[in-house]
């Protein structure tokens, strides 16, 4: 078989390797904005690639997609199954590209919608999939909700047994005490429930998955507290929605730091939790300006450019009892080559600023 892969990011590389231990002969490139195939060739993502070579292989697949919290569901199922004793990987959109992932008895898949668009996959090649929430996020890149809500929904036609959650008494304690056991994430804890039950473990292995959870980083991470003020990093909310979830969790009084790249979604929908929750918002990045202008009616907004200057002037105007919280709501790239370049960053500048608050 000759093969050709666009790209040579991460999921790329995955694909190619792949291939080439399967005795195919591939060609490799990138930097192309279109491709443009002929009837006569089958193309497929390398989602689909992957999860088709995992099927053959006898792997058993669980799917999470959604607007928030896909990540953690993910990394809390496969936690669960390798306590259990089964060979469980986390992988696609987090983890390992699917491609990549090599034995195993379980693979639990995060997908993404930009991996919908150009995959088509057969159903019931996922024992179990679940949608987590539906919100408003990449907009930039898919035009509308809709578009963006139904790319997700897609998933579920994929999987022998669509999962919406656990009821709630029952759910409820089994994820007490947990990162999942709080209004916000509450419904996603339901969701990884329903997805383990349907991987066939008990509910003592489920409730002692949720205790032995600790979560991903730059998701509402404490960094510390200094001076009575408390820093946390939130840096992988780059969407309002996710923003909106990182000012609720906070709670306490909130001094914001958001902004950087938008991605098309409405700053106006966060309005009435940055009036009831938030002192003041320092804006950072690409869409400082917009976000200003949408929200000054609504909360104190100061304009501060870069994140050391917005670390600063929260750390200048802190009270004891504050949160001072990056949550920004938009992408990185503008500034920073990732999320979690931004996060640490943060981290870096909060302890630099906190030695001076002691």
């Amino acid at each position: 078989m000759r093969a050709l892969v666009l790209g040579r990011g991460r999921s790329g590389r995955a694909a190619e390797a792949a291939l080439l231990a399967s005795g195919a002969e591939v060609d490799s490139v990138e930097g192309y904005d279109l491709v443009v195939a002929s009837p006569g060739m089958r193309v497929v993502s390398e989602l689909q690639f992957g999860v088709e070579r995992l099927k053959a292989a006898g792997a058993k697949l669980l799917a999470v997609t959604g607007s928030k919290g896909k990540s953690s569901v993910v990394k809390l199922v496969a936690d669960a199954l390798t306590l259990a004793g089964l060979r469980a990987v986390p992988c696609g959109n987090y983890g390992l590209p699917v491609s990549e992932v090599g034995e195993c008895d379980w693979a639990v898949v995060e997908v993404s919608s930009f991996q919908m668009e150009t995959t088509n996959l057969p159903p019931g090649v996922f024992e179990a999939a679940t949608v987590l929430n539906l919100q408003e996020d990449h907009l930039d890149r898919h035009g509308s909700v809709e578009v963006y809500h139904s790319l997700k929904k897609r998933l579920l036609a994929a999987a022998k047994k669509p999962v919406a959650g656990a009821d709630g008494a029952d759910g409820a304690a089994l994820l007490a005490g947990s990162y999942f056991d709080n209004s916000v994430l509450r419904e996603n804890g339901f969701a990884a429930i329903a997805l383990m039950r349907a991987a066939g473990l008990g509910d003592a292995q489920i409730a002692a998955a949720f205790r032995a959870f600790r979560p991903l980083p730059h998701r509402m991470n404490l960094l510390g507290e200094w001076g009575g003020v408390r820093c946390v990093d939130d840096s992988k909310a780059t969407s309002l929605a996710a923003l909106a979830a990182g000012v609720a969790m906070a709670g306490g009084p909130v001094r914001l730091i958001a902004g950087g790249r938008a991605k098309g979604d409405n700053p106006n929908s966060v309005v009435s939790l940055l009036t009831n929750r938030v002192k003041k918002v320092y804006l950072i990045g690409e869409c400082s300006d917009s976000l200003a202008k949408a929200w000054s009616g609504a909360v104190d907004c100061e304009v501060c450019g870069t994140i050391d200057r917005a670390v600063e002037r929260a750390f200048a105007d802190s009270e004891k009892g504050d949160t001072i919280l990056l949550s920004p709501g938009a992408a990185s790239f503008d500034q920073f080559k990732s999320f979690g370049e931004r996060g640490e960053v943060f981290a870096r500048l909060v302890k630099q600023e906190g030695q001076k608050k002691k």
